[in-house]
């Protein structure tokens, strides 16, 4: 189950971390949007992959790519917190 959540939140942090560039220049509205996101993480203390059972060895970790994804907008995190409730649920039904 782990290893689906740690999947799914690779290929999104790394897609978040994509949209730093914009062809050859940098995109500052996606830098300062990962920023925000970011500190209210942390002010907030809010880890995702700790709320989904991922206990990460370094914490602010956890906090740190959180706010990376929490940048991405409510849509998207609504979106992946929902794929996440669904590799869940299918895996509680199913043994690999």
């Amino acid at each position: 189950m782990k290893l689906l959540i740690i999947a799914a939140s690779v290929e999104a942090l790394w897609e978040t971390l994509k949209m730093f560039w914009d062809g050859d220049k940098v995109d500052v509205n996606r830098i300062g949007s990962a920023i925000l996101g970011i500190l209210l993480c942390v002010l907030a203390n809010v880890d995702f992959f700790a709320l989904v059972g991922v206990e990460l060895s370094i914490p602010i970790v956890g906090i740190v790519l959180s706010g990376l994804l929490v940048s991405r907008g409510s849509n998207f995190v609504h979106d992946f917190v929902q794929l996440v409730y669904n590799l869940r649920a299918n895996n509680e039904s199913d043994i690999f």
